[in-house]
């Protein structure tokens, strides 16, 4: 088995493809060791103690590295606890412990959403899954709907894109910018 690594836009993150299905469904984003308990290998990872965040998407791992920490060390030392995982067929996560993992669907919402703004919603909704996300996973992230209120769309930003240096003209100059084209309802995006 070979680990490949990809840069993402956010240079203190660095996307591993296992080549196979890391999450079948949802993602995962672990932004502490504490968080990591539910699953050996996330916590593997922050066990190195250079790491920040750990984000899982359906075929790749994403890694954030604490400030001041240079790649080229790390990441062989990623990829070893990667290689060992997979090669072994372990478990993603502790048994019982998966709650909690991020359906984009069914992500929690900021607002609650006026049901007279379905239509618009399910606008959004589709708009984000389809042209959206595929794009932010190629970055090694994930974005997540929490609410539409008075033309405000709100998104989270996971994996590399959570603290990107570019996540903010990600969501107003390509994100903002789609949403508003397509549905003229929507006047801004907004990170929560």
């Amino acid at each position: 088995m070979f680990i490949e690594t990809e840069p993402t836009p956010n240079p203190a993150t660095l996307k591993f493809l296992p080549r196979r299905t890391v999450m079948s469904a949802g993602t995962r984003d672990f932004a502490s060791p504490e968080e990591a308990e539910a699953s050996p290998l996330a916590e593997a990872i922050f066990d190195l103690g250079d790491v920040t965040g750990v984000f899982f998407g359906r075929d790749f791992i994403s890694v954030t590295a604490a400030p001041g920490v240079e790649w080229p060390a790390l990441k062989g030392e990623v990829a070893a606890i990667l290689l060992d995982h997979f090669s072994a067929d372990m478990p993603l996560f502790h048994p019982a412990s998966a709650a909690g993992f991020a359906v984009p669907a069914e992500g929690g919402v900021i607002h609650e959403d006026d049901p007279a703004d379905a239509d618009i919603i399910d606008q959004i909704k589709d708009l984000i899954e389809t042209r959206v996300r595929p794009a932010v996973a190629n970055d090694g992230g994930d974005i997540i709907y929490h609410g539409f209120d008075k033309g405000r769309v709100y998104l989270r930003m996971q994996g590399a894109c959570a603290g990107c240096p570019s996540s903010t003209a990600t969501l107003k100059n390509g994100i903002e910018q789609l949403l508003k084209h397509y549905v003229p309802e929507v006047t801004e995006v907004r990170a929560v």
